[in-house]
C-alpha cells in the first residue's frame, strides 16, 4: 500500500479515536452532574457510565470476527452511525434509562473504531506494530485533554450544562466519517500472512493468549477506571478537578506519542513490569497526599498506565501474530470488560467509604442536601474527600496484582525466547 494511503488512513483512524476519548473524559465529569440533575447514586451513575465500557466490549466481540468477513470499512460505518445516534440520545436523556441506552450506543460506536483500527495499524505497519499502536492510542490521552479542556472552559464562561460539552462531539465524529469516505481498505495481517481462520481461534485460546486477556482485564480496570472517576474521587481537592484528569491523559499522550521508540527497543515484558510499579505507586500516593502534591502523584499513576494498552495489543500481536484481527479484538474487548466492571464496584467503594467517614450523629439527608458555604456542606466535602482517597487506596490493589503477574511473564519469557 502506498505510504500516502497508509498516512491517510492512519490519521482518519486518529480522529475516530479522539471522538471515543472526548466521550470518555466529558462522561468522566458528567458523574456528579449526572447524580444531581437526575437524583442518582453513585452506584447508579457507577451502571450508566460502565454500559460503555459493555457497549465496546460487545462491539469488540462481535466487531472482531467479522472485520475479516465484512471488512474494515463497514464496521467503521457501524462506528459512525453509532456515535452520532448515540451522543444525541445523550443530548436529550431524560434519566436513568435514556442515559443507559445512549451510552451503551457510545460504546458499541467507541469498540467498533477499535475493532475496526486496530487490525487496519498492525496490516499496514508490520515491521513497527507497537510503536505504531502506540502513536495511535496517544491520541485517546490527547482527546481527553481536549475534551477536559472543553468542559473546563464552557464552566469558566458559564456553559454550565453537559449537554453542550456532549455536542461539540459531533464535529470530530463527521470529520472521521468523511475522512474514511471511498477510502480503500487493506486486508488484515492474518489474511495476508495465509493462517487459517482455525488458526486464528486456536491461537486465541493459547494458554499465553488466556493469560494476558486476563492481564487485560487488570490493566484496562486500573487506567480506565481510575481515569473515568478521577473527577469525582478527587473532587475536593480542586476548584476544577477536571484538570486532574486533563493532566494525567496529557502525560500519557507525550510518553505514548514520544515514547515509541524507546518502547520498540525495549523488552515488553520490562515495560509491562515497570508500568505496573509506576501505577501501584500512583494510586498509593494520589491516596495519601494532598494539595500541589497530588499531581506529582497523578503523573507518577499517569506513567504507570500509559503504555499498559498499547503495549498488551503489541505484545499479543507480535508473539501471537496467529490470532489476527480476533485476537486483537478479543484484548480490547476483555480491556473495556474490565472498565465496565470497575465502574459500579468504583462506584460502590466510593459510596461506602464516603459515609463511613460521615461524623456520628449527622444525617446523611440533611449533608447531601446543605447549601454551598454552610457548616453541612463543608462536612460532607471532606467526607467526599475521605472517601475518594480511601477509594484509590484500595484501587492500589489491582496494580500490585499485575506487578506479580508480569515478574512470572519476564521469567517466562526469558525462559523460552
Amino acid at each position: 500500500m502506498e505510504t500516502m494511503k497508509k498516512t491517510q488512513l492512519f490519521n482518519a483512524s486518529c480522529v475516530a479515536l479522539v471522538v471515543t476519548a472526548l466521550a470518555f473524559a466529558t462522561r468522566g465529569s458528567f458523574v456528579q452532574a449526572w447524580a444531581t440533575e437526575f437524583n442518582l447514586t453513585h452506584t447508579e451513575v457507577g451502571w450508566i457510565v460502565g454500559t460503555a465500557f459493555w457497549g465496546f466490549t460487545l462491539a469488540m466481540v462481535f466487531g472482531g470476527p467479522l472485520v475479516d468477513i465484512i471488512g474494515i470499512g463497514r464496521i467503521i460505518s457501524i462506528a459512525f452511525f453509532c456515535h452520532v445516534a448515540g451522543i444525541i440520545l445523550t443530548i436529550i436523556a431524560t434519566g436513568f434509562w435514556s442515559l443507559f441506552v445512549s451510552t451503551l450506543l457510545v460504546g458499541i460506536a467507541n469498540g467498533s473504531v477499535e475493532a475496526a483500527c486496530n487490525p487496519l495499524i498492525t496490516s499496514m505497519y508490520t515491521d513497527q506494530k507497537t510503536r505504531r499502536l502506540n502513536r495511535f492510542h496517544a491520541w485517546f490521552p490527547t482527546g481527553i485533554v481536549i475534551g477536559g479542556l472543553i468542559v473546563f472552559l464552557f464552566n469558566k464562561i458559564g456553559l454550565v450544562n453537559w449537554r453542550y460539552a456532549m455536542g461539540i462531539m459531533l464535529l470530530p465524529t463527521f470529520t472521521y466519517g468523511y475522512m474514511f469516505i471511498s477510502k480503500e481498505f487493506p486486508q488484515t495481517e492474518r489474511v495476508v500472512s495465509g493462517f487459517s481462520y482455525k488458526d486464528m481461534l486456536m491461537a486465541c485460546v493459547s494458554p499465553l493468549f488466556i493469560f494476558m486477556a486476563s492481564c487485560m482485564i487488570l490493566t484496562a480496570g486500573t487506567e480506565l477506571g481510575t481515569n473515568q472517576w478521577i473527577a469525582a474521587l478527587l473532587a475536593n481537592v480542586s476548584h476544577n478537578p477536571i484538570l486532574l484528569l486533563v493532566w494525567i491523559s496529557g502525560i500519557m499522550a507525550l510518553a505514548r506519542q514520544f515514547g515509541g521508540t524507546l518502547i520498540h527497543n525495549l523488552k515488553s515484558t520490562v515495560v509491562l513490569l515497570t508500568s505496573a510499579v509506576l501505577a501501584f505507586i500512583g494510586c498509593i500516593l494520589m491516596g495519601y497526599t494532598g494539595g500541589a502534591m497530588i499531581f506529582a502523584s497523578a503523573g507518577i499513576f499517569a506513567l504507570g498506565v500509559a503504555f499498559f494498552w498499547p503495549s498488551m495489543l503489541g505484545f499479543v500481536s507480535e508473539n501471537i501474530p496467529q490470532s489476527g484481527a480476533l485476537g486483537l479484538a478479543i484484548m480490547g474487548g476483555i480491556g473495556f470488560l474490565g472498565g465496565a466492571i470497575a465502574q459500579p464496584v468504583l462506584g460502590a467503594i466510593f459510596d461506602a467509604q464516603t459515609f463511613a467517614a460521615v461524623p456520628a450523629g449527622q444525617s446523611l439527608a440533611t449533608l447531601k442536601s446543605a447549601l454551598a458555604g454552610t457548616k453541612e456542606a463543608a462536612t460532607w466535602a471532606a467526607a467526599q474527600l475521605t472517601g475518594g482517597e480511601h477509594t484509590l487506596r484500595f484501587v492500589a490493589f489491582v496494580p500490585a496484582l499485575l506487578i506479580m503477574a508480569f515478574i512470572f511473564l519476564h521469567l517466562w519469557k526469558r525462559k523460552h525466547v
